[in-house]
């Protein structure tokens, strides 16, 4: 049965040999956004946990205590507080990617792909389940195996998935990322407390959550934009210097990541820190902050000199990585101020995000003849 466009949707162009394009409806685009800002969100609640000692808030995992999922306000304060509402947190994350990778394989595989979604995923319970019996006769705390086998079926039911979806396959796989990425964090963030907030699980916890803002930013570019192949839009100079930039905003972030790391904010007043000296390594992740920022202002000036495709998200960049060096600075000259170092992080995220959109700028769908035609008579 033949699809019709509702008044609000965007059609994508065929991609898949001849089929009718699909319709990208509006319930959809509203949830994809919503799962970006919540990605971005979720860094800031996760932040919070951290900067007002409150990463053992929940002493167990997943429930909050021993005796309770939730927290006892009498026995654990505030902090028990902070730490339940990110979990809270991670469960609207993981509602929001499940709600658009079911309407995402719905509009492009039809409910082949919805029903194969759902047995793997009635079949990842039962391998967390398994794993989680099987880890019980073994070691105390099992329920991270249970996690991991939520984590293994959802890769192989994205595999599975991605060979059956006929079109748009670049989206499906995104919104794949997208929830095992969750499914991942929720596994990386019991680690972090059962290890009694150990610095780089830390560290590598706020780095995938930055990564899942990439991808849902991706998500949100690629769905405005035609399926099919896709050819440069800039001169090679400028897709191999935009890409040195990528590397510099990496260098940077793991930099801000071990500094911080190595700060005073450890998450819990009883976390000490040790091994790695702050105040030399906020200098180190000053260095690459410099190049990117000299980077990103060689691009924005050379992408409006010659007018190319990406040159307004590289003004968003810009502001972004200016605004994060002037926080960065402030910071530092306070003493390291809880609240700057939140936004900090936040900005961190943002950045990350408008550098992801920009990437994707770099090239653009190649028309069909008829898109060609209808161009030219315009």
């Amino acid at each position: 049965m033949p699809e019709t466009i509702a008044p609000g949707a965007r059609p994508t162009r065929d991609d898949s040999g001849g089929r009718p394009p699909v319709v990208l409806g509006r319930p959809l685009r509203v949830l994809a956004w919503l799962s970006f800002l919540a990605e971005v969100i979720i860094i800031g609640t996760g932040g919070a946990v951290r900067l007002t000692g409150s990463g053992l808030g929940c002493s167990d995992w997943p429930l909050c205590t021993p005796e309770s999922l939730v927290p006892i306000y009498e026995v654990q304060g505030v902090h028990g507080i902070i730490e339940f509402g990110n979990r809270l947190m991670t469960g609207v994350v993981g509602l929001l990617a499940i709600a658009v990778l079911l309407l995402t394989l719905k509009a492009f595989g039809g409910r082949r792909s919805v029903v194969s979604a759902l047995w793997f995923a009635l079949g990842g319970i039962v391998a967390g389940a398994a794993f989680f019996a099987i880890a019980m006769l073994f070691v105390e705390e099992a329920f991270p195996f249970f996690t991991l086998g939520l984590i293994l079926a959802t890769i192989t039911g994205a595999v599975r998935s991605l060979r059956i979806t006929p079109q748009r396959r670049d989206l499906s796989l995104l919104a794949w990322l997208v929830l095992i990425g969750v499914v991942a964090q929720a596994f990386v963030g019991g680690i972090t407390v059962l290890t009694g907030l150990n610095p780089f699980i830390v560290g590598f916890h706020y780095a995938t959550s930055l990564i899942l803002v990439c991808v849902t930013a991706a998500y949100l570019v690629r769905a405005r934009q035609q399926g099919g192949q896709r050819v440069s839009a800039v001169p090679h100079w400028f897709a191999v210097l935009s890409h040195v930039t990528g590397l510099a905003l990496a260098a940077t972030i793991f930099f801000g990541v071990l500094t911080t790391g190595s700060g005073p904010h450890s998450g819990d007043a009883n976390v000490i820190r040790d091994g790695f000296d702050a105040t030399v390594l906020a200098h180190v992740h000053s260095w690459p902050g410099y190049i990117l920022a000299a980077l990103v202002v060689t691009l924005t000036v050379s992408a409006w000199m010659l007018r190319l495709p990406p040159r307004r998200w590289l003004i968003v960049l810009a502001i972004a990585i200016v605004v994060q060096i002037g926080v960065g600075i402030w910071q530092a000259r306070e003493g390291l101020p809880e609240i700057l170092v939140g936004i900090h992080m936040v900005l961190a995220s943002l950045s990350a995000a408008a550098y992801t959109v920009t990437v994707l700028k770099l090239k653009r769908p190649v028309e069909s003849g008829e898109d060609a035609v209808r161009s030219a008579r315009a």
